[in-house]
């Protein structure tokens, strides 16, 4: 038997919920392909920093550089919000990547059938059919470029900056006045690496890239085009098109089925890829992978903690169920296994089971743990 060593870090609020019933899910799943797991309960976010004083500590990510995966849940939550900035759960998130190396970040969007009334689009947008991949660049760009605050004691320091777009300088002001920078930068190797991981996630489903930048503005974006046209040679069987992340997040509602992958950087894949979630009608359906070069990879629900509604029994788990197949497939090479956890959950939707986020008239609701029971019923 095949045994998998997995770094399992529940979070906060809904996180711990759902993992519970992720984790049963995902060991029931893989018994048939003989494989079992070791799990390494871990803390990082707002727990780490009631416990630890900080949202990741050094130990926690030792720990998970030792394993095979990472399972990640939902951190953060109001009561850290008032911490500054760099102390708050979030950076649990950030430290992950940036120190396990994870630079390519996969978020899949598709609307099930069965869910169809639960999204916001009119019936004719979603008939066409919706299955999109963002493929967003995760350790580089404006989160990790140099920032802070400084003061302008003096006007002519002001005027001293470039023209903007419009040909004018910088405000004019006789006082001293406090201003705050964030640095967008990408190097070509970040951009080529990120690039080849859409291309060849493209040539696996629909042969079609979108890349998304702001060249007609940024350099970082001017760039990011040049090396994305020149790593599409590389690809002449995926269809390559462009946009401005202004349109694109137009795009997403005007027509979500145009779309097959959506390659773009750190901040705007940020943005477009919880725009492209709300499409299936629930933040609470959707995972994702944050991956590198060698198949490791953490996985995680796109929704938050949800502090509100923690403890109780509240909370769709299917979003962290779905995370546990996306592991299977992408790092642990179990895809028979995978399929059958998105067969499970498509079943149980089919029979007209929902959580309280995607409940509708006429369908059955149910809390997270019956969600959890009727997911592993179907995989037996």
């Amino acid at each position: 038997m095949k045994k998998y060593k997995v770094a399992r870090i529940a979070g906060d609020g809904i996180g711990v919920e759902v993992m519970e019933e992720a984790t049963k899910v995902l060991e029931k799943a893989c018994e048939k392909y003989g494989a079992s797991f070791e799990f390494v309960d871990l803390k990082a976010g707002g727990v780490a920093i009631d416990e630890c004083g900080e949202a990741l500590t050094d130990e926690t990510l030792s720990k998970c550089t030792e394993c095979d995966a990472v399972f990640l849940g939902a951190v953060g939550g109001p009561k850290w919000d008032t911490l500054p900035g760099n102390e708050r759960p979030e950076q649990a998130l950030l430290g992950l990547r940036a120190g396990l190396g994870l630079y390519a970040n996969l978020r899949p969007t598709k609307v099930f059938d069965e869910l169809k009334a639960a999204s916001p689009l009119k019936d004719s947008i979603i008939d066409e059919g919706v299955d999109i991949l963002v493929v967003r660049e995760l350790t580089g760009g404006i989160y990790f470029g140099n920032r802070g605050r400084r003061w302008v004691d003096s006007l002519d320091e002001i005027n001293h900056r470039p023209m903007n777009a419009f040909g004018v300088k910088g405000t004019a002001v006789n006082q001293k006045q406090e201003e705050a920078y964030d640095t967008a930068v990408y190097s070509r190797a970040e951009v080529e690496r990120i690039a080849h991981n859409a291309f060849q996630a493209a040539m696996k489903r629909g042969k079609k890239v979108t890349s998304v930048d702001k060249a007609n503005i940024l350099e970082s974006s001017r760039l990011w085009r040049e090396v994305v046209l020149e790593v599409a040679k590389k690809y002449p069987e995926v269809e390559l098109d462009h946009l401005y992340v202004d349109n694109a997040a137009m795009q997403l509602v005007r027509k979500p089925s145009q779309f097959d992958v959506i390659l773009t950087n750190n901040m705007f894949g940020d943005i477009l890829s919880d725009e492209a979630s709300m499409i299936s009608g629930s933040i609470g359906m959707l995972a994702s992978a944050s991956v590198r070069e060698d198949g490791f990879g953490m996985y995680e629900p796109v929704h938050g903690s949800a502090p509100d509604i923690a403890g109780k029994d509240l909370a769709n788990p299917l979003a962290q169920i779905l995370s546990a197949a996306m592991m299977l497939q992408y790092t642990l090479d179990l895809p028979e296994a995978a399929k059958d956890i998105e067969n499970a959950v498509e079943s149980v939707l089919r029979d007209g089971y929902r959580t309280g986020d995607i409940y509708t008239e006429g369908t059955k609701r149910v809390g997270t743990k019956e969600m959890g029971e009727l997911v592993l019923a179907a995989l037996k």
